[in-house]
């Protein structure tokens, strides 16, 4: 596994949650939220954080997928 908690492997992020509406509006308003920040470096390190565990919780949950797939695979 990579330092930054990657497998090298492409999830179905596209899939399952770039789909889901509730996601995308939440999404969108922490975007229109952060843009009312005032500085410019601030907004940017801001959005790279959120982004960064919005890609961590989706690795969570992708491997959480995967380990039920297997399951079900074996039953």
């Amino acid at each position: 596994m990579q330092k930054d908690g990657t497998d090298g492997q492409n999830t179905k992020e596209s899939k399952w949650k770039n789909q889901d509406e509730i996601y995308l509006f939440e999404l969108q308003k922490f975007l229109d939220i952060v843009e009312n920040v005032n500085d410019e470096e601030l907004r940017k390190e801001i959005i790279a954080q959120m982004l960064k565990c919005d890609k961590r919780v989706t690795q969570l949950a992708e491997s959480i997928f995967q380990r039920l797939e297997e399951q079900q695979d074996k039953e």
